[in-house]
């Protein structure tokens, strides 16, 4: 089993006497011995005089892009700021917010796409504590869909936001730590303030579907390490009118919508043979969010073989073959999107206005210009490699060792 960074510094827990720190966490932040993190602390050393809460809230209680209200924890009083709220503003911490603390604690289980905003949100507090002279340490976690496949485009210049902050491929190979590690290097930020507790028996090759790790569900929509496969390129139809599960128990593995000619659909998207997935006619209701109430029709995408799948590819291929296939009946999104209103969803997920204008021409999934898009990922997947490598802290199989890398 995988040692996390929590379980290294807990190891250590003498380094937190005296300190008075924030915890950036949530409830998958847990240790070896099924404690939460806050808890796992304050039992050992000194509690965090502050907890900080990702979107969902401290405890993932809140759906996607819903306002956290929490104040204190309810089960240790220590006080709770939300860092998503109702603006852009509230996604950082106001430098005030750590002015009595002099030290922040990150513990994050992110899910390696990136449009997860976890990662933004470690990013952006780190670099609000070093502006502010407090030390940032990080308690790194696997990235459930390994390290080795990296997968897309990078970020168009002008297209940063909330659900693509930092220019990397939709799937990156990075964990948090790595990532913190890419932007310091990026940023000139003051690497001695910032420590890294890495992982134990953790490689590149491993994916949460291995069952190394047990999966504990990071946000209230990524139920399985099977959802966390798919969501590189099922979280693309968010961007649209059709359903992508939400408000079901297979959030990101059932697309649809009402009066879609299931059967007929799933036969246009078996003819892509995209590796390691299958497609299931399906019929579901959605209980909230998108047709809620209402029996859709449409699909569901079975995972056969987890590292055969390539999920971003999968999601465009599927946003063009719908586009195709339902002709007006597909729709953009056009309400706001992670506070962001004068930008089609699409650009901000896709990071490029490009997969926009190649859907909207409606020449399916296996459209020449659509290929040749996809080929071009190879271009930047290449360029981020060469950048992320001196940041990589684990090693792959047959590795001498890990790479160059700070690290506790």
């Amino acid at each position: 089993m995988t040692r996390v960074g929590l379980d290294r510094l807990l190891a250590e827990v003498d380094r937190l006497r005296g300190r008075r720190y924030a915890l950036l966490a949530h409830q998958a932040s847990v240790s070896a011995t099924w404690e939460l993190a806050h808890r796992a602390l304050a039992g050992r050393a000194r509690a965090p005089a502050l907890l900080l809460a990702p979107e969902h809230g401290f405890y993932g209680v809140e759906q996607d892009m819903v306002p956290a209200r929490e104040r204190a924890d309810p089960w240790t009083g220590i006080p709770v700021i939300s860092l998503y709220g109702d603006d852009a503003q509230s996604l950082r911490p106001s430098p005030s917010v750590l002015a009595d603390v002099d030290l922040v604690v990150i513990d994050l289980a992110d899910v390696g796409a990136r449009y997860y905003t976890f990662a933004a949100t470690a990013v952006w507090t780190a670099e609000v504590a070093l502006a502010a002279g407090r030390e940032v340490w990080i308690l790194d976690r696997p990235n459930p869909l390994g390290g080795e496949v990296v997968e897309g485009n990078l970020v168009s210049p002008g297209l940063e936001s909330f659900v693509s902050a930092f220019s990397l491929p939709a799937r990156h190979g990075l964990t948090l730590a790595e990532l913190v590690l890419l932007e310091a290097s990026r940023r000139g930020w003051d690497r001695d303030a910032l420590e890294v507790f890495r992982l134990d028996g953790w490689r590149r090759e491993s994916l949460a579907l291995d069952g190394s790790t047990p999966w504990i569900a990071p946000s209230p929509n990524m139920p399985s390490a099977t959802t966390a496969l798919l969501y590189p390129g099922l979280c693309l139809i968010e961007a649209t009118e059709l359903s992508e599960g939400r408000g079901t128990t297979r959030p990101f593995a059932l697309v649809g919508a009402p009066g879609i000619d299931a059967p007929a659909l799933v036969a246009a998207l078996e003819a892509l043979e995209e590796p390691g997935v299958r497609f299931l006619p399906a019929l579901f209701r959605p209980q909230f969010q998108k047709h809620a109430g209402v029996v859709c029709a449409g699909f569901e995408v079975v995972v056969v073989d987890p590292r055969a799948v390539r999920p971003y590819r999968l999601g465009v291929r599927l946003l063009a073959t719908l586009a195709a296939e339902l002709g007006d009946a597909f729709a953009w999104r056009r309400q706001p999107y992670e506070f962001v209103t004068d930008t089609p969803a699409i650009d901000l997920l896709a990071g490029t206005p490009e997969l926009r204008r190649i859907v909207e021409r409606r020449a399916g999934g296996g459209g020449e210009e659509l290929l040749l898009w996809i080929d071009s990922w190879t271009a930047d997947e290449a360029s981020f490699r060469r950048e992320r490598a001196c940041h990589l802290l684990y090693p792959a199989s047959g590795s001498s060792g890990a790479a160059t890398g700070a690290g506790q």
